[in-house]
């Protein structure tokens, strides 16, 4: 399976305009010169990425899904990582507008695990009983021999980033540089997730091969690396 981590990121690295849910680059971004006029790019660039999209629930749950009255269908099968973020309609939502909907959770009381499969056909559960939580290299080994998923973009957090990048199953990164600096050590990053601290912490540092520059319009960049894992 090939996987690319793509992301729209401040040149300091936040993908986010603050630490609250409340703030969304998305929106935030509109609002402010210099950085408005260009961010259509990567809505553009967004639309070429594979039709396999791994995001969290938490994510969904920020754009309004739990809410959302008018769902518009697309030919995107989303892989959702979530506990406790969805609601049953926003499940149902996902449902409506996901190709196929995988729905990953390690919780037993996710609403996803009580829909009946009469009833939604397009969505698969995966549930993950361990105390653990979600064994991601298993998911995706999971995703690939039973579901025959070859390609996964990801649009994930920070959080959720620094899991799968640090576990060797990223492997591509591409990332749309915003011509902005946004700052606020509690404010998400590209990767976040615990910090290094002792020698034997630096194997989580991945080293990177660069593929590509893209200068685009109005001093945004496209940068393009592939993820050293060793393989």
């Amino acid at each position: 399976m090939k996987v690319t981590l793509f992301m729209l990121m401040s040149l300091d690295g936040k993908i986010s305009t603050g630490s609250s849910d409340k703030r969304d680059v998305d929106k935030d971004f509109l609002k402010i010169n210099g950085v408005k006029e260009g961010l259509s790019q990567y809505y553009e660039l967004e639309q070429k990425t594979d039709l396999h999209s791994l995001n969290t629930g938490k994510v969904m749950a920020k754009l309004g899904i739990n809410k959302a009255k008018h769902i518009e269908k697309t030919p995107v099968s989303f892989i959702i990582v979530d506990n406790k973020n969805l609601t049953k309609r926003g499940v149902l939502n996902l449902i409506k507008k996901s190709k196929i909907l995988y729905l990953v959770t390690a919780n037993k009381n996710h609403p996803a695990l009580k829909i009946k499969r009469r009833d939604a056909p397009s969505l698969e559960t995966l549930y993950y009983k361990s105390k653990k939580g979600i064994n991601f290299p298993h998911l995706f080994e999971t995703l690939e021999k039973n579901f025959n998923v070859s390609k996964v973009t990801v649009q994930s957090g920070g959080t959720l980033n620094s899991i799968l990048i640090r576990e060797g199953l990223i492997d591509r990164i591409s990332v749309v540089v915003t011509p902005c600096v946004i700052g606020g050590k509690e404010t998400s990053t590209l990767v976040d997730g615990k910090s290094i601290i002792n020698n034997s912490d630096l194997k989580l540092i991945k080293s990177l091969e660069l593929v590509k520059v893209k200068k685009l319009k109005n001093s945004y960049l496209n940068l393009i690396y592939d993820v050293k894992n060793g393989k």
